[in-house]
């Protein structure tokens, strides 16, 4: 069997088994149109439906989905949170956000909680579909290490002055989040323990402003590219 034909088979093409999918929004009206679009077009079998973050964690490991379609928005809680659980108990569970706003900060979740894909509403019904199978062929259409580089890729016009604020030990812990780096992981390199370590993240959260360490990434990231913008147009001018 050819690799193409493979994959055909994988997402529910030429009699394969259908694609198992879950789906996670608290609008029924979505979860209504989503579902009647992959019925419509074939080689779907939609195995759960929930309109909440709490009913999302319980049901979709007992479902046994191969992607789950989570909204990123939800009344109580977020899809990414879901889907880190989700994935934290069953792994060969995969994810694509689906969301009103397409936001750097959730993107950069999104891929760090291990979601396959990101995607907004305004999406068209074909490009849905063909992204479901090949999220369900095992395709990865989001990473960490890509997200990043898009928000480095976008400007910051002067230095932030809450960046001041912070100590040089926060400083090198922001470097490190932005990095990617995990509490644990972050102490090794620092040789800090982890409560220290959680110490410092919490503090710099609160002098920049923020609640999750993601935000925390973003802000870095974008920081560290309009530094590097700086750095290249003192050397053009000397």
């Amino acid at each position: 069997m050819s690799d193409v034909a493979q994959l055909d088979d994988i997402a529910g093409h030429d009699g394969g088994a259908p694609v198992r999918v879950y789906l996670l929004d608290d609008h029924e009206t979505v979860r209504r149109g989503v579902r009647s679009l992959l019925l419509d077009a074939g080689g779907f079998d939609i195995v759960g439906e929930s309109g909440s973050a709490v009913e999302g964690v319980r049901r979709i490991p007992a479902a046994r989905p191969q992607v789950a379609l989570l909204d990123v928005q939800l009344p109580d809680g977020s899809g990414i949170e879901v889907f880190r659980s989700v994935h934290s108990l069953d792994p060969t569970i995969r994810g694509l956000m689906f969301t009103t706003f397409d936001d750097d900060e959730a993107r950069l979740a999104a891929a760090l909680a291990g979601a396959s894909g990101y995607v907004v509403k305004q999406i068209r019904g074909g490009e849905l579909v063909d992204t479901l199978r090949r999220v369900a062929a095992g395709a990865f259409l989001l990473d960490a290490a890509t997200v990043m580089e898009q928000i480095r890729l976008g400007r910051i016009e002067r230095r932030d002055p809450r960046l001041g604020t912070l100590t040089d030990r926060e400083s090198q812990v922001l470097d490190l989040i932005v990095e990617g780096l995990s509490n644990r992981e972050i102490g090794e390199r620092l040789f800090l323990s982890d409560k220290t370590v959680r110490n410092h993240v919490t503090g710099l959260l609160r002098k920049l402003g923020f609640q999750r360490r993601t935000q925390a990434a973003a802000f870095g990231a974008r920081a560290d590219e309009a530094e590097a913008g700086r750095e290249d147009g003192s050397r053009i001018e000397g």
